[in-house]
């Protein structure tokens, strides 16, 4: 039975993803969210990116600066949403390259499949974002059902389709 589980890829898909993904997790944990401010500027790219939107379609918004960067947007006559780092999707971005990158498959199509997954889910992000400041100003007592469940669902489900679509369309199929 060991040895069969040893040579298993899927074992060996499951352990090299999942050691890879703890690595990378504790360096962003214990160093790049203390030490730098990586975090802090990648959460400023969601909260400009929905700013942005809102500007296009003439909304009054604000926006709130903690620890010398942006936190919170928001429209005016509402209280707005706290974007932390765990809104940020960094985690998920690892989740998907660390799928990507051990799962067999062309490194070719790797290259550009990698940098196309991770700027569609940044995007992804700020969509969500926009429409919890849309939910904090017109209907802020469904704000923490949407981000806690609705939001979390259609996020982790589009990586789930990405990593789908990977596997039916790049990966080696030996």
């Amino acid at each position: 039975m060991w040895a069969d589980l040893k040579k298993s890829a899927l074992l060996k898909f499951l352990v090299s993803s999942g050691v890879t993904y703890l690595i990378l997790y504790l360096i962003y944990q214990f160093i790049v969210r203390r030490y730098t401010y990586y975090d802090q500027k990648f959460i400023g790219t969601i909260i400009t990116g929905s700013d942005y939107f809102f500007q296009l379609f003439d909304y009054k918004t604000f926006t709130s600066l903690q620890d010398r960067d942006l936190q919170v947007i928001g429209i005016d006559g509402s209280t707005g949403v706290w974007v932390g780092s765990n809104c940020n999707a960094i985690s998920l971005f690892m989740l998907f390259i660390v799928f990507i990158v051990w799962y067999p498959g062309h490194q070719t199509s790797k290259l550009w499949f990698i940098p196309f997954g991770l700027v569609t889910i940044h995007i992804l992000n700020i969509i969500r974002v926009i429409g919890l400041v849309l939910i904090s100003k017109n209907a802020p007592q469904y704000l923490d059902f949407n981000h806690t469940y609705t939001f979390t669902f259609i996020v982790y489900a589009y990586i789930f389709f990405l990593w789908m679509w990977w596997v039916n369309k790049f990966a080696d199929k030996k």
